[in-house]
């Protein structure tokens, strides 16, 4: 849980990256991940400080909630992904900065034109694996971003480009599920 010479406050406020000994990089092994979370939801585990005391379990309280919370941001690539860029210097800010290449958004509105057109699960499907390539299209060109040229603000606009995909995904999908329980 940290080193003792360090405030837990400043042990906390590490990056996600250094709490798990990873290296700060958009590419990174799932296995590797679910591995050192495990290792640290153990040595955090509040049941192991029960015999120091309450506020040895509140701090392992805080640990284990601040493990999750890293791991959760870290083994999604689109949070992770966003998460790098404000490391990065350049946030989000995908509620005030919804500007899209006019390529993209015409993409958007056809993606919207198919799925309302769609009459059957062919179609759905046929749309769905289009939806499936450009979100994984997307994640190359955020690791390429991030890893490779080290473009931030490129990176914070294919993140941008990201959430409207996953959130048209999100709709797909719910249709999908309609059509399926009919």
């Amino acid at each position: 849980m940290g080193t003792a010479d360090q405030p837990l406050s400043a042990q906390l406020a590490v990056s996600d990256f250094e709490l798990f000994g990873l290296t700060q990089q958009f590419a990174l092994e799932r296995a590797a991940l679910d591995l050192r979370w495990k290792e640290l939801q153990r040595q955090a585990h509040p049941d192991k400080f029960a015999s120091q005391g309450a506020a040895a379990q509140r701090v392992a309280m805080q640990w284990s909630v601040r493990i999750n919370e890293a791991y959760q941001r870290l083994k999604d690539p689109l949070r992770r992904a966003a998460y790098l860029c404000e490391l990065g210097g350049v946030p989000i800010q995908a509620e005030n900065n919804t500007a899209m290449p006019a390529a993209f958004l015409m993409q958007q509105m056809q993606w919207r034109e198919a799925l309302d057109e769609a009459q059957d699960a062919a179609a759905l499907q046929s749309l769905y694996e289009e939806v499936k390539a450009s979100k994984r299209d997307a994640l190359a060109r955020c690791e390429q971003c991030l890893d490779h040229s080290h473009d931030v603000k490129q990176a914070a606009q294919e993140v941008r480009a990201l959430m409207f995909i996953e959130r048209f995904a999100h709709d797909l999908e719910n249709r999908i599920d309609l059509f399926d329980t009919h």
